[in-house]
């Protein structure tokens, strides 16, 4: 596994995913760099403090760890390290931005989630061992990289693993569409796009001696994972990104993997398609 690569501005939010890192670490026998933003001149405290707890707990938890300091606006910061480094995975939770700064500037995470290419994992609370992962698949091979890396980490956490295909309730008139609409309910037995999809799936997780199952839900997709997440209690959420490609519709459509990260009660991976996956 390439080494984890894990930023912090000091902010108590970001403390779940430090410590998120240290067990996934010494899970995936994969280094592990921390990086401090100093985001502010001469308020280095917070980012020191931190860096003190994050040494006892990579200490105790064996890992192979080094620790940086980087200067700058975290939003900046975040996508310049995850380009120059040979991460596998970045880590980042919540910043810790005041609501106005939110409602004036957005949310920090759709703008790092835009800029960093690289596998995403944003932790708001720290679920640990990760024993239930989810997989989110859209019905496109933009998910299977996603997926792929899911079951990389469902493999290592010893984790089972559920594929979820949210099926819009669109009343299209065409025969794919029908056998879709039909057959929402066993759609991995269909011989349509989504139903190939999650077969391989299916295939990538059996050949990994990963425990899966298939579940498909019917309606709009970011309430419908949303209650998947709630029903389900799972520890870790693995979806496509919505910048592996640049259509209209993406720009047309809402950022179903923000929308749901912002609100996940667990750690949320998003991850591009790439051809190599």
């Amino acid at each position: 596994m390439k080494p984890l690569l894990v930023l912090t501005n000091g902010n108590e939010t970001t403390w779940p995913s430090i410590e998120f890192s240290a067990w996934a670490s010494s899970q995936l026998d994969a280094p592990l760099t921390l990086v401090g933003i100093l985001e502010n001149r001469g308020e280095n405290e917070a980012v020191e403090e931190i860096f003190s707890r994050a040494v006892t707990l990579f200490q105790q938890f064996g890992v192979n760890y080094s620790l940086q300091l980087e200067s700058g606006p975290a939003e900046t910061v975040i996508p310049r390290k995850a380009a120059g480094e040979a991460a596998g995975v970045v880590i980042v939770g919540p910043l810790g931005r005041p609501p106005l700064r939110r409602f004036f500037a957005g949310r920090s995470f759709r703008h790092i989630l835009a800029e960093v290419e690289k596998p995403l994992l944003y932790i708001p609370t720290a679920k640990i061992p990760v024993q239930k992962m989810l997989v989110c698949l859209g019905g496109l091979e933009y998910g299977l990289t996603a997926e792929h890396l899911g079951v990389r980490l469902a493999q290592a956490f010893k984790a089972s693993l559920t594929i979820l295909t949210v099926v819009p309730s669109v009343d299209l008139d065409y025969p794919k569409a029908r056998a879709i609409r039909e057959n929402w309910q066993n759609l991995a037995a269909t011989d349509t796009l989504p139903g190939r999809t999650l077969r391989q799936a299916m295939e990538t997780a059996r050949k990994a001696q990963v425990k899966a199952q298939v579940v498909t839900r019917q309606g709009e997709a970011i309430e419908e994972i949303r209650a998947e997440i709630r029903d389900g209690g799972y520890d870790m959420v693995c979806m496509g990104s919505p910048y592996s490609s640049h259509s209209l519709r993406q720009m047309a459509t809402a950022n179903v993997t923000a929308e749901i990260a912002e609100a996940a009660p667990c750690p949320v991976l998003s991850a591009r398609y790439t051809e190599e996956e």
